[in-house]
């Protein structure tokens, strides 16, 4: 995917974000969505946040793929602003407006969609502010507010916002994460994540975090324990082949 730009005189084609600066969000997508270019992408605000101050949604659609991607971004971004890849982290909430029978009815299902993957930010972000200090308590180090990507983490789930909790001592990543679902079908089934190294897990995201992060860190013990053993065995083994080999 190539860089995409807000600019108010959008090209004949390519992707862009559309419309007049006055113009609403919901006012700019269902245009866009609706438009006859070949490509669209347009930005939606999401203001209101505890870990950052704002995150902007950017659904990005295409003709030619008959697709439309949604990313989020960290920041405001509005009118002449150009996104590289690097700052776009995709997400599996996918508009679904086929079953609206005239503008109108895509206009409303649009801000329907839209509205429920606001609120979904906006309550992970609200649960993950809560993880921060019991994450800080139990690793007995600080932490920090980091830009999150999908290279990350290996998990069953994907990323939901480009902001995680870390505490770099202790090595271990918490963040929010979702499993694919379109929009039309509601809200994503929402978790959060926890990671540290080759081990991670997901949680429910109404769990008590104290209880979780007790059972991640007993999680990567057992598995501190377990490479420990297999180590020392592997060290057995080399040692028995290095006696066969000086006879």
């Amino acid at each position: 995917m190539g860089e995409l730009r807000i600019d108010d005189d959008p090209p004949s084609r390519g992707p862009h974000f559309g419309g007049q600066a006055g113009d609403s969000a919901e006012e700019l997508l269902s245009r866009a969505l609706l438009d006859h270019e070949d490509s669209a992408a347009v930005a939606m605000r999401v203001g209101g946040l505890t870990l950052c101050d704002q995150l902007t949604i950017i659904f990005h659609g295409r003709r030619d793929l008959s697709t439309i991607h949604t990313y989020i971004a960290l920041g405001n971004h509005g009118a002449g602003d150009a996104l590289r890849p690097s700052e776009l982290l995709r997400v599996p909430c996918y508009l679904d407006l086929a079953d609206a029978a005239s503008r109108r009815d895509a206009e409303q299902l649009y801000r329907e969609q839209a509205g429920i993957l606001r609120e979904a930010l906006r309550a992970a972000d609200t649960v993950l502010a809560v993880w921060w200090e019991p994450l800080a308590e139990l690793a007995g180090t600080p932490v920090r507010v980091e830009h999150a990507t999908i290279a990350d983490a290996d998990l069953h789930a994907q990323l939901l916002m480009p902001v995680a909790l870390r505490a770099s001592e202790r090595g271990v990543m918490v963040a929010a994460v979702c499993t694919a679902r379109t929009l039309a079908q509601g809200a994503p089934p929402l978790g959060i994540a926890c990671v540290q190294q080759d081990v991670s897990h997901v949680y429910p995201l109404t769990d008590d975090p104290e209880r979780c992060l007790e059972d991640f860190f007993a999680r990567t013990a057992d598995h501190a324990h377990l490479l420990a053993e297999r180590l020392a065995h592997q060290e057995a083994s080399v040692e028995r082949f290095l006696e066969l080999s000086g006879e």
